[in-house]
């Protein structure tokens, strides 16, 4: 179970759109170009690629940001590209994201763009553009300003550095101290063995071989790899070393203390950017308040996601939401929603492909007939939604003396079932607008009705959903258990 599971659902579900994230470091287009391999070149002993499809995606530093975006963070980018068509396309994917690029600064120098050309999901050859030459010293000097400008005005830096020029040692120590002024966290991706370079930032955030390469202590003596990164995150002035371990996890040490996340089971695809989605989701978790525990579960699940993908893909909240819900994970009192959370839900259950099943009731004192109609009503979809009766509207329909139970204790309750993913309490005689909020792919009532007669049926019909009947239990009824308990008086 995920810690702080109600903050992570409150900050997935609105929460990250009030926080603002920076990303400053070295951008990039990746390219994939996918097609069929059936022969071999009469020309050169390689293989001929057919070719089928090809797609962009931002890469490198504008990846972190899609990342961020993709959470429902306010992204802001800074860094170098070009003036040609890789920026471009480049530009028109961060923005269309919703990605700020007020930071970034546009040089001489071509845009770093990287080509994967892929047969039958194997990469056959990566074709890489950028200039060995530095940028110059009035671009260094502008993006470094235009950062210090930016960290005022977030919640969050990170420091994306691919090794490519943006980030240099003096823009590491001028953001890191404005930081440190604003009362932010930064974070920095290395890829550099001298972590000397972020000293003073919040978290550096290596994998087992970028650890390797500044300790000088192999990857495989895992014991020792960690004993010397905790001596580079005291001698560097870091709050916390994060160690990516691949299939081992991920480690987090601070100052007389550790924490292991192990790897989610999970079958990899392409762990093209999976480090990028784990130190963007880190910022976003530590920008919204969560323990550097809980911001290790959300990242590691993160990259467990993304690496199932293929090529550089950004994680998504509804993915993560959909991730921490399952009917048997999640504690009964996450699944009782008021509207506006229930449809951020629903719609994000949707986006990763769930089946939506609504039925409503007033679920006065729980018995067989109920749990028989909801475990029928779980058999039709894989998300079942519970409209459940307020007591005012209980009372009209039921009587002065309903409900026994009241309305936050039944909610309690039917939340608690494992067929239930989620209860409303609707305050209206019939739910019919709570029905046309949802948009249910299938409409369940219990009882002796027609389809025509249940409510929201044509609603549910229109928008291409269906209606079923689930005939009631004979003998069990609320009614039939509040005379008993009368005659027993």
């Amino acid at each position: 179970m995920l810690p702080e599971t109600h903050a992570v659902l409150g900050l997935l579900e609105g929460g990250f759109g009030h926080l603002k994230v920076l990303v400053v470091g070295d951008l990039m287009l990746d390219r994939y170009i996918l097609g069929e391999v059936d022969r071999i070149s009469p020309e050169a002993p390689v293989p001929v690629l057919r070719h089928a499809q090809h797609y962009e995606r931002a890469g490198g530093a504008a990846n972190v940001a899609m990342n961020l975006a993709g959470l429902g963070c306010q992204a802001v980018l800074a860094g170098f590209w070009g003036e040609d068509k890789d920026k471009d396309e480049l530009a028109a994917l961060v923005e269309a994201a919703g990605i700020d690029t007020v930071g970034v600064v546009t040089t001489k120098l071509p845009t770093i763009s990287k080509t994967r050309i892929v047969g039958r999901q194997q990469q056959l050859l990566r074709l890489d553009i950028e200039s060995k030459d530095a940028p110059g010293a009035e671009d260094q000097q502008r993006l470094r300003e235009l950062a210090e400008q930016l960290v005022s005005k977030v919640h969050a830096v990170v420091l994306s550095d691919y090794a490519k020029g943006a980030v240099s040692a003096e823009l590491c120590a001028a953001v890191i101290a404005a930081a440190k002024v604003a009362g932010i966290p930064v974070l920095a991706d290395p890829k550099t063995p001298d972590f000397g370079k972020y000293a003073g930032a919040t978290m550096v955030c290596p994998n087992l071989q970028e650890l390797a390469l500044a300790t000088g202590v192999s990857s495989h003596l895992l014991a020792a790899l960690l004993e010397a990164g905790e001596a580079q995150r005291e001698k560097c002035g870091l709050k916390y070393l994060t160690v990516t371990m691949s299939e081992k996890g991920i480690r987090v040490l601070w100052d007389g203390g550790s924490y292991h996340s192990p790897a989610r089971a999970r079958e990899v695809f392409d762990v093209s950017g999976a480090g990028d989605t784990v130190i963007a989701t880190l910022a976003a978790a530590l920008a919204g308040g969560l323990k550097i525990e809980t911001a290790v579960e959300l990242a590691n699940l993160a990259a467990g996601i993304v690496v199932g993908k293929m090529g550089t893909v950004p994680i998504a909240g509804h993915e993560l939401v959909a991730a921490m819900t399952p009917s048997s994970g999640i504690r009964g009192d996450e699944k009782v929603l008021n509207g506006e959370r229930l449809a951020k839900r629903v719609a994000e259950w949707r986006a990763a492909g769930e089946t939506i099943v609504f039925t409503n009731g007033c679920f006065d004192l729980l018995h067989v007939g109920h749990v028989t109609l909801l475990e029928e009503c779980h058999r039709f979809g894989t998300k079942l939604v519970l409209g459940l009766n307020a007591d005012a509207s209980v009372c009209r329909l039921k009587g002065p003396t309903r409900p026994v139970v009241g309305e936050n204790e039944r909610a309690r309750v039917m939340a608690a079932l494992a067929a239930v993913d989620a209860v409303v309490v609707f305050e209206e005689d019939t739910p019919l607008e709570l029905i046309r909020a949802v948009r249910p792919d299938v409409l369940v009532k219990g009882g002796d009705y027609s389809i025509e007669t249940v409510v929201g049926h044509e609603e549910v019909i229109a928008a291409g959903g269906r209606v079923e009947i689930v005939p009631t239990v004979e003998g069990f009824s609320t009614s039939n258990i509040v005379r008993k308990l009368k005659a027993s008086e």
